[in-house]
């Protein structure tokens, strides 16, 4: 799988993947009303300031929509051609994962957003983002919402069962339970309205023979995300 997210094809659509974005770029325009709200959502939660850490940047959307609200921002991609496009858009993009960090460097808040499902281990993935935040620090983390009625109403046919890279699920409990047992505090939900391109959606349903227009529809529900802090002191 980690050849996979480093193939620049990732985000293209290329090779024939069954893994990954039919075109990642073509989404900018959903992707971006989507992490500014998103950013707004935390910015009142009194989420923002200080040094910002992106996991999975892909192309830097929302590193960029970031700039308002926080000081320095980094993200990490395994794709270089992704890193190269972010790069952009931020103070530091890394190839890699988490530990292609600097070990001494430490961030304010970190946010991995679709992230986690694709993690095989993600009670060591946590730790490190534990380690990686300053105390009293912030994590942000949004998923596919297992627990959603989209899922329940589509049941076999929800559309993060049908990504190969998807390895695990959270709904509300069990995301709570990740962030208990790795000894995060004051955990609380954000919201996280998504924008998709019609023709995605017509996509994701196998109707993509229907011709549509391309706009944006605003889907609530589909992601949960949840942020909660390093304590003071620790």
């Amino acid at each position: 799988m980690l050849a996979e997210y480093a193939s620049d094809c990732y985000f293209s659509g290329g090779d024939g993947l069954d893994e990954g974005y039919s075109d990642y770029a073509l989404q900018e325009k959903s992707l971006r009303p989507t992490f500014a709200n998103f950013l707004a959502g935390m910015k009142r939660a009194g989420l923002t300031g200080g040094r910002l850490l992106e996991v999975g940047c892909g192309y830097g959307y929302l590193l960029d929509e970031a700039k308002p609200y926080f000081d320095y921002r980094a993200g990490t991609d395994f794709s270089q051609g992704a890193v190269e496009r972010a790069s952009c858009y931020a103070d530091r993009v890394y190839l890699g994962g988490v530990d292609a960090i600097e070990e001494n460097d430490r961030f304010d808040c970190i946010v991995a957003v679709e992230v986690l499902e694709h993690i095989y281990d993600p009670h060591q993935f946590m730790q490190k983002l534990y380690d990686k935040l300053v105390p009293g620090g912030v994590v942000v983390v949004a998923v596919p919402d297992m627990g959603s009625l989209w899922r329940k109403a589509l049941q076999s046919k929800w559309p993060s069962f049908k990504m190969p890279e998807h390895v695990t699920y959270y709904d509300e409990n069990t995301l709570q339970r990740l962030f208990d047992d790795n000894h995060f505090a004051a955990v609380e939900k954000i919201a996280f309205p998504h924008a998709f391109p019609l023709p995605e959606i017509m996509n994701k349903l196998k109707m993509s023979w229907l011709s549509v227009p391309r706009w944006n529809v605003w889907l609530p529900g589909v992601v949960l995300a949840m942020a909660a802090r390093r304590p003071n002191g620790r």
